[in-house]
């Protein structure tokens, strides 16, 4: 597999237990937007909200997607709002990846993430019904860029990584026979 893999999804959709699996079945180099963005502050994503707020937390994010996205032969795992800014949408497509959208309902990430206090976004009352809401912004530029949608539900992380790989070989193989006709 040629191509960068690209992952883009809400938070919990597993962009990075999945992304980690594909980098290593494809000999690919693993980044996660977010991690990147903490090595490079010295500080965790809550803070950078508290200090920076949501928009300083996105210009960080729109750099690094930009830079990470220039790279070959790595998986990237994405920030779950990164998409929200229209700049990483063009970045993503006009880039040498595959975007795959890692699908899951919001019950299903609720489940997921609901101990995890390293989540800004899900620090209100209502966290089910933030995840309705969020999803009910951002699956549109989800699917906008997503070449692949491959739903999580309740497949293992192994299996889902195998799915993508056979999916993504299939796609490039379609690709590669319509260059040639």
């Amino acid at each position: 597999m040629q191509k960068n893999i690209i992952l883009v999804g809400l938070m919990g959709a597993g962009k990075s237990t999945i992304g980690r699996q594909l980098a290593r079945r494809c000999k690919k180099v693993f980044y996660d937007s977010d991690t990147v963005i903490v090595e490079r502050t010295g500080v965790s994503i809550p803070t950078i909200f508290d200090i920076e707020g949501e928009d300083g937390f996105r210009d960080r994010e729109e750099l690094v997607i930009e830079e990470l996205s220039q790279l070959s032969d790595i998986v990237l795992a994405t920030g779950g709002g990164s998409l929200l800014r229209e700049s990483n949408r063009r970045c993503l497509k006009k880039s040498d990846g595959q975007v795959v959208y890692l699908r899951a309902s919001a019950e299903q990430l609720y489940s997921r993430i609901k101990h995890d206090k390293n989540r800004p976004l899900m620090q209100t009352e209502n966290p089910l019904q933030t995840l309705r809401d969020l999803l009910k912004v951002r699956e549109g530029y989800y699917l906008e860029v997503a070449d692949l949608v491959v739903p999580t539900g309740r497949q293992r992380a192994s299996t889902i990584s195998r799915h993508i790989i056979q999916r993504l070989k299939k796609l490039q193989d379609r690709s590669h026979a319509n260059t040639r006709t």
